[in-house]
């Protein structure tokens, strides 16, 4: 199939204790790379973002325009641990795709809930190889939520095909209470669904389905 680019941000987080730091704010366990969820104390979503472990060093990389948001949440929930964050947006392309074709040159891959990761070197002048139509059909296929259109700051992680990042056996984490009450009671709101054309309320368009965040009973 192929890649399509990401309209992403990339932070690299410098300093000890990365992972414990980040797991606390997160909804998925953080003791390796990973995809999680940051969220607000009411469960809302602040961003959804790749873990990328580096080592000594770790990437974060998320929706382009939450960046601002992402960086006042960590910044603010340091308290004191030697952690530094480098904006590294500027020097690196982001792609997703479904890993059935050669990495491009000087590449880190990385396994997300939303297919394979790319995350190259600008320098390199990599193009994707998909179109967004081609990225939007296949995600309605497969029931893959994404940013700017499923995932957004109005739905928690439940209500929009993210349930799989949400760790129901994890401890505190911002808005953790509200999301574990949701999970507790079985009343979440609304659920993705794929229904097909025309759909109302769609979220993510497609030729003959469409992707939907619908109320639930």
């Amino acid at each position: 199939m192929g890649m399509v680019r990401f309209d992403a941000y990339a932070l690299l987080l410098q300093g000890t204790g990365l992972l414990e730091f980040l797991d606390g704010l997160s909804t998925n366990h953080v003791t390796d790379s990973c995809t999680t969820v940051l969220t607000q104390r009411t469960g809302k979503i602040i961003d959804v973002c790749e873990v990328v472990n580096l080592g000594e060093q770790v990437a974060l990389i998320g929706h382009g325009p939450q960046k601002e948001k992402v960086l006042n949440h960590l910044i603010n929930r340091v308290l004191g641990r030697n952690i530094t964050f480098h904006d590294i947006s500027q020097l690196n392309d982001v792609f997703i795709g479904e890993g059935d074709q050669a990495p491009p040159p000087k590449s880190t891959l990385h396994t997300s809930f939303f297919g394979i990761m790319y995350i190259v070197p600008r320098s390199v002048g990599h193009q994707p190889t998909w179109t967004e139509h081609q990225w939007r059909e296949h995600r309605i296929q497969h029931s893959i939520p994404f940013h700017g259109h499923e995932i957004s700051e109005k739905h928690h992680p439940l209500a929009c095909g993210l349930r799989d990042l949400v760790h129901t056996a994890k401890g505190c984490y911002v808005g953790q209470e509200v999301i574990t009450r949701m999970i507790s009671r079985g009343k979440q709101g609304h659920e993705l669904v794929r229904r097909p054309n025309p759909a109302e309320g769609a979220t993510t368009i497609g030729e003959t389905e469409s992707l939907c965040i619908v109320r639930t009973q």
